[in-house]
């Protein structure tokens, strides 16, 4: 959306002094003109680390960072997830990057610069030259108010196999829309739900909601598979969930992660999403702290975004057959469980469909994606929605963490999302047809 400019500030781990950002952030739509701010590259150069303990020292020496810094970790989601061999990715402010680097060097601890300028990242990020107002596209991040009206206009110009249901309103009062997708019949089918735009920042997420929308109406017919799908089942998708954090990524924090709920007797706002639902909920890789990004909320279902999905979810419970949930970053295919290590009940299905379904990925560009139970292959975390949805009975789970594994993060460039999506399609696709042809 031209105009509207960004700031990085983040939400704080451990600190209570508010983020001071010296950041010029360029506005959306403009190429980058580094030349309008002479001093940018002196002065504003707030950075990302990739850290890489091998020791419990080195555990306890990154642990110990934001007692001393303004930091924003990216992964894994809370300082109290960080462990030896254990990837940390961590964005330090503009004023505190030289501090923690000397202090990197004095530790021996291995390290590397990821993002070396966040702010060049975020101007680079909208790197489609065909830019413009308003105009929907699908190569491009498409701001809230763009997106709801190309909900409402795709919708309608397909008719005969698309409906829309505004299910319920966030916090601040923006709709939050499922798009049914399939055949039309004079009979129920079973259903498959997909959600995008749980955290925030995770603008690929939102776009790949698009695009599966986009496949769905233009193939439809042509492709075999994706006729099959759809003339068996019907698909419920949720293009962006969390709707206040989205619009506030564009309008005010590129960074934001959370919801924009207002958190009683603190300043800090916000819930993550998917701390927030009744799946062992707040017992571990969750913070009780409202300031954190792993903030679990009062109580399970405490957002208004994640309560209105849960009840659609719940009123569904008997068709719905599979869940897909697209976040990102790291290239991961996730299953329950990620709050115990206990595993699925059919444990073994999934981790063969988790095998295919990347395999199929990996064969259109070479990108390669782990899988696995959540709590094994990433850490511990309660209350997400792919675990909750498995205790509901929906024995098909999924997360998909897309593109890429720390070279953008959160800031995947526009030019990547064409064959971030074609490249998930094959694997959605591939789940998707399992699903429909091994109905329970």
């Amino acid at each position: 959306m031209v105009g509207v400019r960004l700031s990085i500030k983040p939400t704080i781990h451990r600190v209570i002094h508010p983020y001071k950002c010296p950041l010029l952030p360029q506005a959306i739509g403009s190429a980058p003109n580094q030349t309008e701010n002479p001093t940018h590259q002196a002065t504003n150069r707030e950075k990302v680390f990739r850290l890489k303990p091998n020791s419990e020292p080195g555990v306890g020496f990154i642990r110990s960072l934001a007692d001393y810094a303004t930091v924003d970790l990216w992964q894994p989601d809370s300082f109290d997830q960080v462990a030896a061999d254990v990837t940390v990715d961590i964005r330090v402010s503009a004023e505190d990057a030289a501090n923690v680097q000397e202090l990197l060097e004095e530790s021996g601890l291995e390290y590397e610069v990821l993002i070396e300028d966040l702010q060049v990242m975020i101007d680079q990020q909208l790197d489609n030259k065909e830019r413009s107002a308003s105009v929907h596209s699908y190569m491009m991040y498409n701001d809230m108010e763009t997106i709801n009206a190309w909900i409402t206009s795709t919708v309608a110009r397909n008719a005969n196999m698309m409906s829309l249901t505004e299910i319920g309103t966030s916090y601040e009062g923006r709709p939050i829309y499922v798009v049914k997708i399939g055949k039309k019949t004079s009979h129920a089918k079973p259903a498959i739900f997909m959600d995008c735009g749980m955290h925030a920042r995770e603008w690929i997420s939102p776009a790949f909601c698009q695009w599966f929308v986009k496949e769905a109406v233009d193939t439809y017919g042509s492709d075999p598979t994706l006729t099959h799908i759809l003339d068996s089942v019907d698909i419920f998708i949720v293009p962006v969930i969390n709707v206040d954090g989205y619009s506030y990524t564009w309008s005010n924090n590129r960074m934001w992660r959370k919801t924009r709920s207002r958190n009683a007797g603190s300043n800090c706002r916000g819930v993550d999403p998917n701390r927030n639902w009744d799946a062992g909920w707040c017992t571990v890789g969750a913070s009780s702290n409202p300031c954190a990004e792993t903030y679990c909320g009062p109580k399970a279902e405490s957002e208004k975004e994640v309560k209105v999905v849960a009840d659609f979810i719940r009123l569904h419970r008997n068709s719905i057959k599979a869940y897909l949930t697209v976040h990102s970053y790291s290239q991961m295919c996730l299953f329950p469980y990620s709050y115990t290590y206990d595993l699925a009940a059919n444990h073994n299905e999934l981790n063969q469909l988790a095998k295919e379904a990347t395999s199929r990925l990996e064969s259109l560009y070479g990108t390669r994606y782990t899988y696995g139970p959540g709590a094994t292959t990433i850490y511990l975390a309660a209350g997400g929605s792919d675990d909750w949805a498995y205790d509901m009975g929906i024995k098909y789970s999924f997360t998909f963490e897309l593109r890429d594994t720390g070279r953008h993060g959160f800031l995947l460039p526009e030019s990547q999302i064409k064959p971030t999506c074609e490249e998930t399609m094959l694997a959605i696709k591939y789940i998707a047809n399992y699903v429909t042809n091994n109905m329970y």
